[in-house]
């Protein structure tokens, strides 16, 4: 969430960020409902400040026995316009709230400003797009005929958009997880978390999945209860409303958790495959930093998930999402995109992202720098590492064999028990 003073001071310089990501804020309307909040505190202020002297006085009256009816009297109509102007200054508090709940973050100054996808810009790249000597097949052919991925039954147990995985496809699965966790925790400095499937209403609100993206989550129904759509919502939490120390930070978690989207308003977009699927796998790296390292993490963070795909020698490229592009509470945005041989095409198999203060504000994160200092707001950064089905789909596509066989990458191999190559049964 933006703060209200720096919108207020920073009129032009909001308004052309918020434009840049096609977002449309009445600024004057904002500005009429802090200056009219600004006018109400100070009545209540001012009132407040009245009814305490006269208490004072009512206090010095009786100990001389004098009559207070008169003066009792006032402060009784003075206590009710408090109570009423009170109201008036939630009311006004929580529209302007609502506005800022829906602000999306300012984007770095080193975000290239767009106004559709094409516009992101690639920064690096790994390896070669593979070759092959034969018709290449969707990831979902393979996984059928290898007998790993099973859609059809999953669909008659839930629904679309679900998948059974079997035998040397569940061992995959579970493969990528262990092999994903033990590279940052025993190597990249991340402590390793399992934390609950499901968060309450707080907890999205402090992420910025609420309010604005509700229709894209799962809510249980009769509870303030929602599954996560990534292990990013209770990880960012584990400080909510808390203050930290600064010499403590950074700290930096993983968590392998199934993550759950209801993908609201992408109906007949990928509707085949693991690409978009309503439950998923996926290893999840967060960090807590001080404001003036977030951007060094954030390049930290990059590097840690793409470390994954390297050593599993999958061919992708690193892009720089532009203005249009960023996610709502991203102030700059790393896309990690593997390369897909059906397809053709490059698909996003990790988002990492440094979202500065905006978290931290909505969920209340703060840090001191020693104690007799002010608090501060810390900066939060997330990042797939990395999906797990968008992974399992690019080793089927890239891995596969004119034997209809699928070769597991030679990283991988110590997490399968050996096995290398998933051959037709």
């Amino acid at each position: 969430m933006l703060d209200l003073k720096f919108v207020l001071e920073n009129k032009e310089f909001v308004l052309q960020k918020m434009t840049a990501r096609g977002v449309r804020l009445d600024f004057d309307e904002f500005a009429s409902l802090a200056e009219k909040r600004k006018g109400v505190l100070k009545t209540v202020e001012d009132l407040r400040a009245e009814k305490n002297r006269a208490s004072d006085e009512i206090g010095r009256m009786k100990r001389e026995g004098k009559d207070v009816t008169q003066l009792i009297s006032q402060m009784k109509g003075v206590g009710e316009e408090i109570s009423r102007l009170e109201q008036e200054l939630s009311d006004l508090d929580e529209r302007l709230q609502e506005i800022l709940l829906r602000l999306p973050n300012i984007p770095h100054k080193s975000v290239p400003e767009g106004k559709t996808s094409a516009d992101n810009i690639e920064v690096r790249s790994f390896g070669d797009k593979p070759r092959f000597s034969f018709p290449v097949l969707p990831h979902w052919e393979v996984g059928k005929r290898l007998g790993i991925l099973d859609f059809e039954r999953a669909a008659k147990i839930a629904g679309s958009r679900f998948v059974v995985y079997r035998g040397a496809g569940a061992l995959l699965e579970r493969a990528l997880i262990n092999f994903m966790l033990d590279i940052q925790t025993k190597e990249r400095g991340y402590t390793e978390v399992i934390p609950p499937f499901i968060a309450n209403a707080e907890s999205l609100m402090g992420t910025g999945n609420l309010p604005k993206f509700e229709k894209d989550l799962f809510k249980l129904r009769g509870r303030r209860w929602y599954l996560i759509p990534t292990a990013e919502v209770p990880l960012t939490n584990l400080y909510r409303e808390e203050i930290l120390d600064a010499a403590g930070l950074p700290q930096r978690f993983v968590a392998y958790t199934p993550c759950f989207r209801s993908e609201a308003g992408s109906y007949g977009k990928d509707i085949r495959g693991l690409i978009r699927q309503h439950q998923f796998n996926k290893v999840e790296l967060m960090t807590f930093s001080l404001p003036e390292r977030s951007f060094d993490e954030l390049e930290k963070m990059t590097a840690d998930a793409e470390e994954v795909l390297k050593r599993l020698g999958l061919h992708y490229r690193v892009v720089i999402l532009c203005t249009a592009d960023l996610g709502f509470a991203g102030a700059k945005t790393y896309d990690l995109e593997i390369w897909l041989p059906y397809q053709k095409k490059y698909r996003e198999i990790s988002s990492v992202t440094n979202c500065t203060d905006f978290q931290a504000r909505r969920a209340n994160i703060r840090f001191r720098r020693d104690p007799e200092a002010k608090p501060e707001f810390v900066h939060t950064l997330n990042g797939s590492g990395v999906a797990i089905g968008r992974t399992v789909s690019a080793i089927l596509e890239a891995c596969q064999q004119a034997d209809g066989s699928v070769i597991i990458p030679e990283a991988l191999r110590p997490y399968t028990d050996g096995l290398d190559k998933i051959r037709p049964s």
